[in-house]
């Protein structure tokens, strides 16, 4: 299973709201072409058919108000946005900010899908060790390892949305170009971002305590950090989203929190004033 971590930028994003990959590859070159006159049957071929249209887009960001100046505005410096957001504490307590919004971006993007890789989260790992209790087969989450997540979802949740919400339209044009970059030249992130944002509330909410189990390895290398590789017992929350199986482990309470600020954060993302 993943660590909470990767969840953390989602909330980032709802809380301020990636050219690690370039999918694209170029085109061939077009052949040379023979030089004699096309057939007579050519002058009444078909015209090519029309480029695709463009996707609408379902939640437009609206550009912040053009400043009475010649030069565009810079870009905040993303340590300094970050830091007055959520005060210097919590910044290097949680948060990778190298590459940041490349890796928020690629990371958003995973956490609708079965695996979120470590290797482009923007934050840090949790501190600690995931718990369970229980012996073979019958492990559930310890309800103590509940409390690894509660000083990020204090954190996050203390943030207030309407300012989370301004400073990411404000970044918006960066997040779009990473999400352009990530190997999507004809999304639009936030209609991604919202997608993603209702896979994560429709989260089910499982009887507690939930069961887990770590699956047979086979083969001779033996597991040196078994804790990282525990699954859910049930067969349908175990084909849930990396997202939602890290709002899973969280526990009740926190994922309760972070929903409510998620919806939040939808409200001022979106057109739309439902949810």
């Amino acid at each position: 299973m993943n660590r909470l971590s990767s969840l953390v930028v989602v909330l980032a994003l709802a809380a301020i709201g990636t050219g690690l990959y370039l999918w694209l590859r170029p085109q061939p070159e077009p052949p040379t072409s023979v030089a004699e006159s096309p057939p007579a049957a050519a002058e009444s071929a078909e015209p090519p058919a029309p480029p695709p249209p463009e996707p609408e887009i379902q939640h437009p960001i609206e550009p912040p108000p053009a400043a009475e100046t010649a030069e565009p505005p810079a870009a905040p410096d993303i340590t300094v946005a970050m830091t007055g957001l959520l005060g210097r504490d919590a910044v290097l307590s949680f948060f990778n900010l190298d590459h940041f919004i490349q890796r928020a971006v690629a990371t958003v993007d995973n956490l609708a899908r079965p695996h979120a890789p470590p290797r482009v989260w923007p934050v840090n790992p949790t501190q600690g060790r995931f718990a369970v209790e229980g012996a073979a087969p019958g492990e559930r989450i310890a309800a103590a390892n509940y409390n690894r997540y509660r000083p990020f979802v204090a954190a996050v949740t203390a943030v207030g949305t309407d300012k989370a919400a301004a400073l990411y339209k404000q970044l918006y044009p960066q997040f779009q170009k990473a999400y352009e970059d990530l190997g999507y030249p004809r999304g639009y992130f936030n209609d991604r971002l919202v997608a993603v944002i209702d896979t994560l509330l429709a989260t089910p909410d499982p009887a507690e305590p939930v069961a887990v189990n770590l699956p047979e390895v086979k083969g001779p290398k033996e597991l040196q950090r078994p804790w990282v590789s525990y699954e859910y017992s049930d067969p349908a929350l175990e084909s849930l989203t990396s997202g939602q199986k890290i709002l899973l482990r969280m526990g009740p309470d926190n994922r309760r929190a972070l929903k409510a600020k998620l919806a939040d954060f939808r409200r001022h993302v979106t057109q739309s004033m439902t949810r």
